[in-house]
């Protein structure tokens, strides 16, 4: 069908051109009719092309046929032009051999919804792939939740391993410090004492020996007193040195307690020398080794002295060696 199209095409103009040349030259074509005719030659020239194009023939196909077909070069109609003529038709006919821009068709409305459909389904799958994504992080985020709390289990256990290691620190420590009281100070009934040749304050003294498993010595009557009394003189001789012990009225001034609350029922303090035989007695307190307690509010920690074993009170900062005792 398409061969009989292109054949009619190339067959009619022909014809046309044949039947007017019978007619022959003349000058009346030059008026109304020339226009008329010009204007069929090149609607037929677009049909021509339009058909090219639809067959898929190459525009080149038509001129070469053109050619072959008119071997003495006349025109389409087979008149014989003037040379002022066919540079009019030249002239006339080069516009239309362009090939002119075919006009894109105009939207429709099914066009625009098939436009949006697409872009609806296009979100639609961005929204399919940001879930997808959602839930990934969610397991995500489960698994860490997870590993977060075996971490704080786990390190929940290892600070009870810790502290149960302290404790068993603090056990031993106490531990070997009975013993090595026991072994190396005095031993008295159920109680062990053991001189330390550290300056400590008071305070500090007793943190020591608590660390130990005891506490500064607290002589429970004058037979452990004078039994401590002789043992810092053989650690200390031939010096005097104050080794502090567990009492202190801290509480309350003149209130004498040990480091257990309990209070202190005896004492040894430090009596100034008697005056000799003859010599008058003088009210005034020796200037050496007064009267003791003597420091009042000042001096509210005891220290006993290592020549002969008698208490002074001390301001309880001062830094002084102590004796610890531990339960047997």
């Amino acid at each position: 069908m398409q061969a009989a199209w292109l054949l009619g095409a190339l067959v009619v103009p022909q014809v046309l051109g044949l039947g007017h040349g019978a007619r022959g030259p003349g000058r009346e074509w030059e008026g109304g009719w020339g226009g008329a005719l010009e204007e069929e030659r090149k609607r037929e020239s677009l049909m021509l092309k339009n058909l090219q194009e639809a067959l898929g023939l190459s525009t080149g196909l038509g001129n070469k046929d053109s050619v072959a077909g008119n071997p003495e070069g006349k025109g389409v109609w087979g008149t014989k032009e003037t040379p002022g003529e066919e540079e009019e038709e030249e002239i006339t006919t080069a516009p239309t051999s362009s090939s002119s821009p075919v006009p894109s068709p105009s939207p429709t409305p099914e066009d625009a919804i098939t436009y949006i459909l697409g872009r609806l389904a296009g979100l639609d799958a961005g929204l399919h792939q940001l879930h997808i994504r959602l839930h990934a992080l969610d397991t995500r985020v489960v698994q860490l939740t997870q590993g977060l709390r075996q971490l704080r289990d786990a390190t929940s256990d290892t600070r009870d391993s810790v502290q149960a290691l302290k404790e068993a620190q603090v056990r031993a420590e106490q531990e070997h410090g009975r013993l090595e009281g026991c072994l190396k100070g005095l031993r008295l009934g159920h109680k062990c004492f053991l001189l330390s040749r550290d300056f400590e304050t008071q305070a500090a003294a007793q943190a020591r020996c608590k660390a130990r498993g005891g506490s500064l010595a607290q002589p429970a009557d004058r037979q452990q007193m004078d039994a401590v009394a002789r043992y810092l003189r053989s650690a200390l001789a031939p010096y005097n040195w104050p080794v502090w012990l567990g009492v202190n009225d801290r509480r309350s001034e003149g209130l004498y307690l040990f480091e257990n609350g309990q209070r202190v029922s005896f004492f040894a303090w430090h009596r100034a020398p008697s005056p000799e035989p003859g010599a008058q007695p003088s009210a005034a307190s020796h200037p050496l080794s007064p009267n003791q307690p003597n420091g009042g509010v000042l001096e509210n920690c005891v220290a006993q002295a290592s020549d002969d074993g008698s208490w002074w009170d001390h301001d309880c900062e001062r830094r002084l060696y102590f004796i610890c005792e531990f339960p047997f």
